[in-house]
């Protein structure tokens, strides 16, 4: 019996070390992963058009409020500058009607969001089950030779880390990409209502941020794939040393065992970081980006204001506005990382379930999931 098969026999992929692909490789086909993802979850169309209503509903009524409560402020400053000047005094009636619009405004954002939510993780949940049928459904139709080539930890990490990684990251990207792109067009018609001289400043940021945003989703796609990858490899080792140790121990190959784990431990580490570095660095840099905006438009919105051309009220809309108009580019940013974990996962899980290299007949398990995504 050989040193790298210690535990099951000599083919074992895992136990090659690192010479099987380094950190660096791609995604075989990301975008027909993101395609073929899509028609996988075809059937939750129905519930995906609920998310995206309650979704943008919610977004828009987020978007008016700065609009509304710069009424109140604009209010709120001429009824001061009346009093001073000795011609009325503030009407307070007036800002607390505002005020309660306000209110309503927000608590409905909060509910349509809740909705919204609760429908998209229901549906994220029902793809994992489904899933996880799926891939149990297979592996026990397999044949033993399959086994026999590969870790038992390989193949659960598809079940355990790339299924629940696929499950969250589309829970949280499909919410956050509705609610960014809503976002910035809804926030571009309320600054072009305001200024559109103020607007064309703020939005000299969007290519700056945009090419800054390209360029760190491609560098960092290779180290998800990466990571997934080699997460799962370790689980097969950690899975094959556990339930081989008597052997191991046996023929005296801790140190060829040990040395392995090391090396694929290394490339997983490297991957990792680098990843999670890239992606952290987008925060960072878009807010600084952002920044710069909002200087820009703070002194134009002065000046303007000393003119007499836009009221205070809309100066603060505005800059509000200018944080909101950012804050999606950010989470677009987010989003393009979630949906590198999610391709990633997503690869390996149907580069498994679409495996045809060892033929074994259909089960009854497909009219089951059939029932279980009508529900």
């Amino acid at each position: 019996m050989q040193s790298q098969g210690a535990a099951h026999g000599p083919a074992r992929g895992p136990m090659r070390g690192p010479g099987r692909g380094m950190g660096g490789e791609k995604a075989k086909d990301f975008k027909g992963t993101l395609k073929k993802l899509i028609v996988y979850i075809g059937n939750y169309w129905p519930a995906f058009v609920a998310v995206l209503c309650f979704a943008v509903g919610s977004t828009v009524f987020n978007i008016i409020g700065p609009k509304i409560s710069g009424q109140a402020t604009t209010e709120l400053f001429n009824g001061l500058v009346a009093k001073v000047s000795g011609t009325g005094g503030i009407n307070f009636e007036r800002i607390g009607r505002i005020l309660l619009m306000l209110l309503g405004m927000y608590a409905l954002s909060a509910l349509l969001s809740f909705i919204q939510g609760l429908i998209m993780t229901q549906i994220s949940q029902n793809l994992s089950y489904r899933f996880r049928r799926e891939i149990i459904a297979k592996i026990n139709r397999m044949p033993m030779k399959y086994f026999e080539s590969r870790t038992v930890g390989e193949v659960l990490s598809r079940i355990t880390n790339d299924v629940d990684t696929l499950g969250q990251s589309l829970n949280q990207s499909i919410t956050q990409l509705i609610t960014s792109v809503t976002t910035m067009i809804g926030v571009l018609i309320m600054m072009l209502s305001i200024s559109p001289l103020m607007t064309l400043i703020a939005i000299i940021i969007l290519p700056v941020s945009a090419g800054l945003t390209g360029l760190l989703v491609k560098k960092s796609q290779r180290f998800f794939v990466a990571q997934q990858k080699y997460l799962g490899e370790i689980n097969g080792q950690v899975e094959e040393i556990y339930s081989g140790h008597n052997i191991v121990k046996a023929f005296n190959k801790e140190k060829d065992v040990e040395n392995t784990f090391h090396a694929t431990n290394e490339i997983l580490y490297q991957s990792a970081w680098k990843s999670q570095f890239l992606s952290g660095l987008m925060q960072p840099i878009m807010t600084f980006v952002g920044n710069l905006g909002y200087v820009a438009v703070a002194v134009l919105g002065s000046v303007l204001a000393v003119r007499g051309t836009i009221n205070v009220g809309d100066i603060q809309a505005f800059i509000q506005y200018v944080r909101n108009f950012t804050q999606p580019i950010t989470q677009l940013a987010q989003v393009s990382n979630m949906l590198q974990s999610t391709a990633a996962a997503a690869e390996r899980v149907f580069e498994f379930l679409e495996d045809s290299s060892y033929c074994c007949p259909s089960s009854e398990y497909d009219d089951h999931d059939q029932n279980r995504q009508e529900q």
